[in-house]
C-alpha cells in the first residue's frame, strides 16, 4: 500500500508560564510571554488545519497534558505526540523517523515563525519531489523549517541548538551527505525582544 504523502511536524513546549519564550520575559513579563506563545501556537494550528490538507502532528514536551492543548485534541487531521530525546536534535530525529514510517515527505517546524505561510509549505513539499531536503534559514542563524524524506543522523547530531550557526552546520551536514537541497527565503523567528516589532507587520498584537 502506498504511504500518504505529506505531514507537517510542529515542535512545541507546553505553554506554561515562565517556561516558554523565556528570552522575552525581561521585556514582557512571564505571563505576557506565555500568552503570546499560546496565541502563536493557536494561530499556527488554526491555519494549518483550515488552509492545508496535510496531516498535522503536534509534538509536545514535557507532556501532552495541558488545559490549553485539550482544545485541539479532537481537531480533524491533527494528532498529538510526546517528544522523546535528550536534546532538540534527538527529539527531531525521533519524530521524523516515526513520521516517515507513515509518510513520504515531512516538514519539521516550530511555533516561533509567524511569517511562515501555506505558500512556504507548498513550495517546500514541491521541492522535496526532486530534492533530498529543504531548509528555511532564520535571520538569527538558525532555521525555521526543515523538509525531509529521510533521516540521516548527521542532520540532527553535533549542532549547537539555539545558537547562531545551526543553519550553516546543517548545510555542512547536507554537503557531506551529498544531498541536493533547496532553501526558502530568509525568515525571522520570534526569540528576542528586538523581534517583537515585526509582529505588527503581520497584524499580530502583543496582547
Amino acid at each position: 500500500m502506498t504511504k500518504p504523502s505529506r505531514a507537517v511536524l510542529i515542535f512545541s513546549k507546553l505553554p506554561e508560564t515562565g517556561k516558554v519564550k523565556t528570552r522575552l520575559i525581561p521585556a514582557l513579563g512571564a505571563e505576557r510571554a506565555a500568552n503570546l506563545y499560546r496565541r502563536l501556537l493557536d494561530r499556527q494550528l488554526a491555519w494549518l488545519t483550515a488552509e492545508t490538507d496535510y496531516s498535522i502532528q503536534l509534538w509536545l514536551t514535557p507532556s501532552t497534558n495541558h488545559p490549553h492543548i485539550q482544545q485541539w485534541v479532537n481537531t480533524p487531521g491533527l494528532s498529538l505526540f510526546l517528544q522523546q530525546g535528550e536534546d532538540l536534535g534527538e527529539r527531531m530525529m525521533h519524530a521524523a523517523q516515526s513520521a516517515l514510517h507513515s509518510y513520504q515527505q515531512i516538514v519539521l517546524m516550530g511555533v516561533d515563525c509567524p511569517a511562515l505561510t501555506p505558500a512556504h509549505l507548498q513550495q517546500a513539499f514541491t521541492w522535496l519531489e526532486s530534492h533530498d531536503g529543504v531548509l528555511a534559514p532564520a535571520q538569527d542563524g538558525g532555521y525555521v523549517l526543515l523538509g525531509l524524506k529521510s533521516t540521516p543522523p548527521p542532520l540532527f547530531k553535533g549542532h549547537h541548538w539555539g545558537e547562531s550557526d545551526v543553519a550553516e552546520t546543517t548545510r555542512d551536514s547536507m554537503r557531506q551527505l551529498g544531498w541536493r537541497w533547496r532553501e526558502l527565503p530568509l525568515l525571522w523567528d520570534l526569540d528576542r525582544a528586538e523581534d517583537l516589532g515585526q509582529l505588527e507587520t503581520l497584524g499580530i498584537p502583543l496582547d
